[in-house]
């Protein structure tokens, strides 16, 4: 049985886009499904569907991805079991000690690190990196360091990036600079 927890739609502020997605309780964990839309570099639009499978403690166990991008269709299914990380059938050696998915297009899924992030202090893990359009997945090391009230510093250390999050009371991302934002 699900019982719906929260909801979120964002817009994205990059290009013309939006996600939206709902946070479910499951009996053994949580559910966060989402729908992406968004115009690619070229014009075209993407149209990307997303269900993250979630314990107890907030750590994935799998995902699924489906829709199109960059003009082609794309069907991820993301496994995490007793022998790793598997995409598809295929074992993914890479992404050992990844405990997240992250997928490039969606401020969702920080939601799992962000669950997991303490009232005071900092939280570091590795996420297996859904990168579009080519489907592959790498792993990025991510640190989320509670600053005050519903900010959050964030880094990426394989691409060097870094921002101030603002999240709610949720653990959602409101405010994900220059990339996305929370309506209202």
């Amino acid at each position: 049985m699900t019982e719906t927890i929260a909801q979120m739609h964002w817009r994205a502020l990059d290009r013309e886009g939006e996600d939206k997605c709902r946070l479910a309780h499951l009996d053994a964990g949580y559910m966060l499904v989402g729908h992406a839309r968004f115009r690619e570099s070229d014009g075209a639009w993407a149209a990307l569907d997303y269900v993250v499978r979630t314990d107890a403690a907030w750590r994935t166990l799998s995902a699924d991805v489906t829709g199109t991008v960059g003009g082609a269709e794309l069907a991820v299914k993301i496994v995490r079991g007793e022998t790793g990380w598997r995409l598809g059938d295929e074992i993914q050696p890479q992404l050992s000690g990844c405990e997240d998915v992250d997928f490039s297009f969606t401020p969702a899924t920080n939601l799992m690190p962000l669950r997991r992030l303490p009232d005071v202090g900092r939280l570091t893990t590795r996420a297996a990196w859904l990168r579009l359009p080519s489907g592959d997945l790498r792993p990025l090391d991510q640190s989320y360091t509670r600053e005050r009230g519903g900010i959050i510093a964030y880094t990426a250390e394989q691409t060097a990036f870094a921002t101030q999050l603002v999240v709610n009371e949720c653990g959602f991302i409101t405010t994900y600079p220059n990339l996305w934002e929370a309506d209202a």
